[in-house]
């Protein structure tokens, strides 16, 4: 393996637990896919001043990056089996991590820690950090949310939200790869979103804000799944004759997508889901359904960016 020119899996740390989580799970996927793992923090407001005020003096800055030095300690009492670098990054969480995950097969993060991550998945830097980021971000959730992180069959299966006409194929080849290289079932959910029934209709106070019933009508329920059962299979056919080694299991169910994810992920190894919306500023934000189970999903959760010519084989090992 060339350590420099081989797509690594960047983990991103910042001392805290909830980080050196998300650096195990991203040292046995870079394991597993037999990639260079780059261990990334990113140094402190106050720290990246000292070293720019020693710099300043004309002095060489020995400022050491002391996080890093922790970790590198914990990452060599493990034992690894592929080449790690360590590099310390100045700038903002949401512009270098992005940017040094370019070209890379994931980035990898905790689902909170101290600075810059203590807002991850709940405010506007988790949301930009999923936004940005131009490989998938696997968000490995705190212990209080998940029992293992092991990364082989015994850690469960790969869970795909899949819109069969949204969904783009990146997000669905990432989910086959993954489930291919750890040897477990995937499991693409579909949700079927259904029409409220008219008599639970509340009259509305006047007759300009009174709405028609939806149609169709819930009655309809039966042969609603029946059609998406055969979009869903229709979408799902070119990905299992590529994979046939995937054993593939289809799910529809009627429901809102994200409470139907969060639901499944409690017995899930990774689930997978795509950044796609439609909005024209769309770089700057994330789906409603990926925004969600990153809140809440049981399991680590992956969130696939749209199509880019330089990106690698993506599956997460």
């Amino acid at each position: 393996m060339n350590e420099v020119t081989d797509p690594p899996v960047v983990a991103a740390v910042d001392g805290s637990e909830h980080s050196l989580r998300a650096l195990s799970w991203a040292l046995g996927a870079a394991e597993t896919v037999g990639a260079p793992l780059v261990v990334a923090h990113v140094r402190s407001d106050a720290l990246q001043l000292g070293a720019a005020r020693i710099a300043s003096l004309g002095t060489e800055p020995e400022l050491r990056d002391t996080v890093l030095d922790a970790v590198r300690t914990v990452v060599e009492e493990r034992g690894h089996t592929v080449p790690v670098r360590y590099e310390s990054l100045d700038g903002t969480v949401t512009e270098v991590l992005p940017a040094a995950a370019r070209g890379a097969r994931l980035l990898v993060t905790g689902s909170r820690g101290h600075g810059g991550f203590a807002t991850l998945l709940l405010g506007s830097t988790g949301r930009a950090l999923a936004a940005r980021s131009p490989c998938p971000l696997v968000v490995v959730p705190h212990e209080a949310r998940t029992a293992s992180l092991d990364s082989g069959p015994e850690a469960g299966r790969i869970l795909l939200g899949l819109h069969p006409e949204e969904t783009p194929d990146e997000v669905v080849t990432f989910a086959f790869e993954t489930a291919q290289r750890r040897g477990v079932p995937l499991e693409a959910m579909t949700a079927l979103p259904l029409p409220p029934n008219p008599s639970a209709l509340v009259a509305a106070p006047s007759p300009a804000f009174q709405m028609p019933p939806p149609l169709p009508l819930a009655d309809d329920t039966e042969d609603l799944l029946a059609e998406a059962r055969r979009v869903q299979e229709s979408r799902l056919r070119p990905f299992a004759e590529r994979w046939p080694g995937v054993k593939l299991v289809r799910t529809v169910a009627p429901g809102d997508a994200a409470g139907l994810l969060v639901d499944a992920s409690a017995d899930a190894a990774l689930l997978v889901v795509g950044r796609h919306h439609r909005h024209r500023i769309a770089e700057l934000l994330v789906g409603s359904v990926a925004h969600a189970v990153l809140h809440h999903a049981a399991c680590p959760v992956a969130v696939v960016p749209p199509p880019a010519a330089d990106r690698p084989s993506v599956g997460a090992g």
